[in-house]
């Protein structure tokens, strides 16, 4: 069994099954698309966004710390003469009230986020045919 399917539901959408649920991918309207669901790439970022999260609401979970007003935002910087992301700056707003002792430990964790770790240790990809 495969660990998800791609599935192509017509236009340019391209969608993945993964279990029970569906990640839905259309490509901008300027780029001939519908804008109906997030572009493959900007789900790639959103992946990054969201792992960084997962790990701060866990440190928070953790120390029993409020999350609310909690957010993240991400902005990039490109190499203009490649067209690619050169640096990816996430900027973590503190819920009220957080403690100023585990503000480096918060970051810390975040800095653990799965996605951004095989961005810097890559696996090998393997397309075939059948």
């Amino acid at each position: 069994m495969s660990y998800l399917n791609v599935e192509f539901p017509g236009g340019l959408r391209v969608d993945a099954r993964l279990r029970d649920q569906v990640i839905k991918t259309d490509q901008p309207v300027v780029a001939g698309g519908e804008g109906s669901a997030p572009s493959p790439f900007e789900l790639f970022l959103g992946s990054i966004a969201t792992c960084a999260g997962i790990y701060a609401l866990g440190f928070c979970n953790s120390k029993g710390i409020s999350t609310e007003g909690m957010s993240i935002s991400m902005d990039l910087e490109r190499n203009m003469s490649t067209g690619l992301i050169s640096k990816v700056n996430l900027d973590l707003k503190l819920p009220e009230g957080f403690p100023e002792k585990y503000k480096s430990a918060i970051v810390n964790s975040m800095d653990l986020c799965t996605v951004k770790k095989h961005l810097q240790t890559p696996p090998k990809f393997e397309i075939t045919t059948k």
